[in-house]
């Protein structure tokens, strides 16, 4: 079905940090590839004028990968701004005027979730809703009962169909690879399942810090940050049966299928960290019980995965910075040569960031008279110079309308319900010295002796 193109772009918390690291190198790109004609009007509550957040955007550029210098005068003509209270009916009132011959805007809610329902109800009031659409950030709500409240009120103002819950990881060109290798690709199915498959880990690692936004970390958690959305979200690729064709809602189905699938989290299939010296951050309580580390241990109840557990770990201050999935294969039956086959399994692994490698494990014969295996990997690496910036291409598709790379209403509720049983302090925080692989604890999720898989660096290569 073919839509019409937004004709406006509104930025709610222009000001912010998600603009400054990720929406302004995405306008840019965006103009760069001829994707963004249209006025961008920024929207927040700071005493700014149009030339501070020019300013803004340009050390914003220069941070990011630079200023292309065509581009930014083109974004900068385009640029315009509104300060004003969220909660103040002039604010919206201001926007109205300033949308004046727009027929279809898309308002970003780069804000808390928070304020959320006001900027809506703002939105209703002034009548900039009529015919628009909305992005909204993740975390999408803080648990399954706020997910549902705001959904409810998401669509008391805008139809489902004009509705956009951005996961920046969904734009990744890594992850759709993931998604394309795993359906593409004819020798992958027959072993994609219990028979063959013995675990599944999937690592997100980061070795900085809250980077000083300690106070918003205080609010949200690694959980909600990371797991509940972006993990959760390469699992299902990981997981989801193929769907029944390439239109959006097939996507969606099979997706939502899977989630309704993973069983409810208890207390010991998970262990929360805490790196040392989180609580002398700007912003974090003396006494924080929130984790910087989560490791947890995940069931899929399905004919394909059931018996195959599924594991996540995400964490700050850690060795380094990647994310990575390790699918285990079972070992043979037999040791029909040298008994050490037996301790080499088969294995795909898929590294998503910041390098992009799809390999295989394999036992290849050593050099000599006997039968005696080495573990050899089979590597394919991909160079991701150029590429289009996640929110760049998450944006675009909203402009357009398509909603294939954005998460579901009831895809976002059921990753709630998955979740939900362990928010807060159902587990304790185990504190854990930076630059380590978190807590001691966190081995005990893992079944078996060889433990988690933890990333290592990859050789780089230039573009």
């Amino acid at each position: 079905m073919t839509t019409l193109r937004s004709d406006a772009l509104v930025i709610f918390g222009v000001t912010g940090d998600l603009a400054y690291k990720k929406i302004f190198p995405a306008l840019q790109a965006m103009i760069k590839r001829g994707e963004l004609d249209m006025p961008i009007i920024g929207v927040a509550r700071a005493a700014w004028t149009l030339d501070k957040l020019r300013e803004r955007v340009h050390e914003s550029l220069e941070q990011g990968g630079g200023v292309d210098p065509g581009a930014f005068a083109k974004l900068s003509a385009q640029l315009r701004y509104i300060q004003g209270d969220y909660q103040n009916a002039d604010t919206y009132e201001r926007l109205r005027q300033a949308l004046i011959g727009v027929a279809r805007p898309l308002h970003y809610l780069a804000i808390p979730p928070s304020i959320f329902g006001v900027v809506m109800q703002g939105l209703a009031k002034a009548g900039s809703a009529n015919n628009a659409r909305v992005v909204v950030e993740k975390p999408f709500g803080r648990n399954l009962a706020s997910a549902q409240e705001l959904n409810r009120t998401l669509l008391e103002v805008f139809p489902a169909t004009a509705v956009f819950r951005i996961d920046h990881y969904l734009g990744k060109e890594a992850v759709q690879n993931l998604l394309y290798f795993r359906f593409a690709n004819t020798f992958l199915e027959p072993i994609w399942n219990r028979n063959y498959v013995d675990s599944v880990q999937i690592t997100m690692a980061e070795n900085f810090g809250v980077q000083g936004r300690g106070g918003f970390y205080e609010e949200v958690g690694a959980i909600r940050d990371v797991v509940q959305n972006h993990m959760l979200e390469v699992m299902a690729l990981l997981a989801m049966d193929a769907p029944v064709g390439h239109d959006p809602e097939s996507m969606r189905a099979e997706k939502l299928r899977l989630f309704h699938a993973v069983q409810p989290l208890q207390p010991d299939q998970i262990v929360r960290g805490q790196f040392r010296g989180y609580r002398e951050e700007k912003g974090v309580a003396a006494d924080s019980q929130v984790e910087t580390f989560a490791a947890l241990r995940l069931q899929v109840d399905t004919w394909r995965w059931a018996g195959v557990p599924f594991y996540i770990r995400a964490g700050k201050r850690m060795p380094i910075s990647a994310t990575e999935v390790m699918v285990k294969l079972k070992a043979p039956p037999l040791a029909i040569f040298h008994a050490n086959a037996l301790s080499q399994s088969n294995y795909f692994r898929f590294r998503l960031s910041p390098e992009v490698v799809i390999s295989a494990g394999t036992l290849v014969k050593e050099p000599g008279e006997e039968m005696r295996g080495e573990a050899t990997e089979l590597v394919a690496r991909y160079l991701l110079c150029g590429e289009n910036p996640p929110y760049a291409r998450l944006l675009s598709d909203a402009l357009r309308g398509d909603v294939e790379l954005f998460t579901s209403k009831e895809s976002v509720e059921a990753a709630w319900r998955v979740i939900d049983p362990i928010l807060g302090d159902a587990t304790p925080v185990t504190e854990y010295e930076p630059g380590t692989w978190g807590p001691a604890e966190a081995a005990k999720i893992v079944a078996g002796e060889e433990g988690w898989h933890d990333p290592k660096p990859e050789a780089s290569k230039p573009c």
